[in-house]
């Protein structure tokens, strides 16, 4: 009994410190991204050559998220990091755009609730029992649908279809992080340990950021509060 109660002690340990060292990672970028974009913005000769630089700055970051998603396996921690920390601070750069377009009550609005949700959700996916592995599936349809969705929105500017779109996106990107942080916590649970947990612990903390950052967008623009 005594050895039983020492063995969940120590794998409660290990999934305190990998979700700990997760939610460190996580926090290290969304404060980096949130820096350089209010610092960008405080410079408006830089922030308009910036916006000049958007669509290249945009496919370096998703060059440096298809870098870390695919090869998360060979990369070393230490590598992983630095890609991580690139992409959170290119995310700031093209992020300091909203600063211009929304109204800083706006911003900060969205942000709050997106931090109670997205804390909310991640409470849920650690605490919940269910198996929420099967919803996977679901939602890698339910994000392509909203990508789909997202490009003919494109075309038609239907106010109507960019409100569904926005909800939609809260509701699936809120889903996505309660699965997200149960993919973590069952992970650590199987014993990962040591250059292996810190690389998950980067990787999941870019799940995790990406999580964030999609539900606040959406968020953001249900607020609405531009600056027109």
């Amino acid at each position: 009994m005594q050895t039983y109660l020492m063995s969940k002690t120590g794998t409660q340990d290990l999934v305190r410190t990998f979700m700990a060292r997760t939610y460190s990672w996580m926090a290290a970028g969304l404060a980096l991204t949130a820096g350089i974009a209010y610092l960008t913005a405080q410079n408006e000769a830089f922030a308009f050559q910036v916006m000049q630089w958007r669509l290249p700055l945009i496919l370096a970051q998703l060059g440096l998220v298809f870098a870390l998603s695919l090869f998360a396996d060979r990369l070393s921690s230490a590598v992983a990091g630095m890609l991580f920390i690139g992409y959170a601070a290119l995310t700031g750069l093209t992020f300091s755009a909203l600063l211009f377009a929304y109204s800083p009550s706006a911003v900060i609005s969205a942000f709050a609730t997106t931090a109670g949700t997205f804390g909310a959700m991640s409470v849920l996916g650690f605490v919940i029992k269910k198996d929420l592995s099967a919803m996977g599936r679901f939602f890698l349809f339910a994000l392509i649908g909203l990508i789909v969705a997202m490009i003919v929105n494109l075309f038609v500017a239907s106010s109507i279809l960019t409100l569904g779109i926005s909800v939609i996106g809260v509701l699936l990107f809120a889903g996505l992080t309660a699965y997200d942080t149960q993919m973590l916590r069952n992970m650590a649970l199987s014993g990962v340990s040591g250059e292996m947990a810190e690389r998950a612990a980067i990787n999941g903390a870019l799940r995790l950021y990406l999580d964030f950052i999609n539900m606040f967008l959406f968020i953001l623009r249900l607020f609405g509060g531009s600056r027109d």
